[in-house]
């Protein structure tokens, strides 16, 4: 199934939404409370899975759902279509503060995206949704995605969401350490694994934590400057030595002691 073409505007800098342009009967797919407001027009339904296989029947539209239950995302996704006579927008808000990002999954390698799994917002009908197991046993002990990250394919547009700012970095046969929890999406010519931050004196008294994620290979690759699990962190520290050394054994510590 190809997917609708949506036209979009990106509102706002520091916490951005998305606003999807929808032409008579074009529909976006999204996740579940993601809305923000709709104008006159625009009909939703709450459906099992993303809509990309719409002749596979109940028992495929039940296992679609349910390794969306795996991911940690709902069972349904809501699907808004356009049923008025001219153009008519709908909005999306991510669940906080950072960057909404477009992608055209036709200009990345394979039609394919991984992604975070909390990472997608929406997208227009026809993009499929589903899990994409990581088998690199140090990465789903370790990393901030675990072994379970989103795979999203298709030929149209689709929207992630990350805290901060979103960097994209093209990789040619190279290699790129990123603080683990920060890789938003890559595409699935780069392997992604866990690695050791450094020698043991820089594991306990540094402030980059125990272990990086490394990137390697050729293609794209999305990093965000604060993900949300460090943006909690961040907000919880009670003193300015704990931001210094909260990724130190030392500081992980001294805020259990505090």
């Amino acid at each position: 199934m190809y997917s609708h073409e949506i036209d979009y505007k990106i509102i706002g800098e520091d916490i951005q939404i998305v606003e999807i342009e929808l032409d008579p009967n074009e529909t976006v797919i999204a996740e579940a409370g993601s809305m923000l407001y709709m104008e006159d027009g625009i009909q939703f339904e709450t459906k099992m899975g993303d809509g990309s296989q719409p002749d596979q029947g109940f028992m495929g539209k039940l296992l679609q759902a349910g390794s969306r239950l795996v991911t940690g995302e709902s069972l349904f996704m809501t699907h808004f279509t356009n049923r008025g006579v001219g153009k008519r927008k709908v909005t999306f808000s991510a669940p906080y503060p950072g960057t909404v990002k477009p992608i055209n999954l036709s200009s990345v390698y394979g039609n394919t995206l991984i992604v975070q799994k909390d990472s997608f917002l929406c997208a227009a009908l026809g993009t499929k949704m589903s899990i994409h197991l990581n088998q690199r046993i140090g990465a789903g002990f370790f990393g901030g995605e675990g072994f379970i990250l989103q795979k999203i394919q298709g030929d149209g547009l689709a929207f992630i969401h990350a805290g901060g700012v979103v960097i994209e970095r093209t990789l040619n046969n190279e290699m790129l350490r990123v603080d683990t929890g920060c890789v938003v999406g890559f595409e699935p010519s780069i392997n992604f694994d866990i690695q050791r931050s450094g020698g043991l004196k820089s594991m306990i008294f540094g402030g980059e934590g125990l272990f990086l994620a490394t990137l390697r290979g050729s293609g794209k690759v999305w990093i965000q400057s604060m993900p949300i699990s460090k943006l909690v962190q961040r907000l919880s520290v009670g003193s300015v030595q704990s931001h210094k050394e909260g990724g130190s054994v030392l500081g992980q510590l001294g805020g259990l002691l505090d």
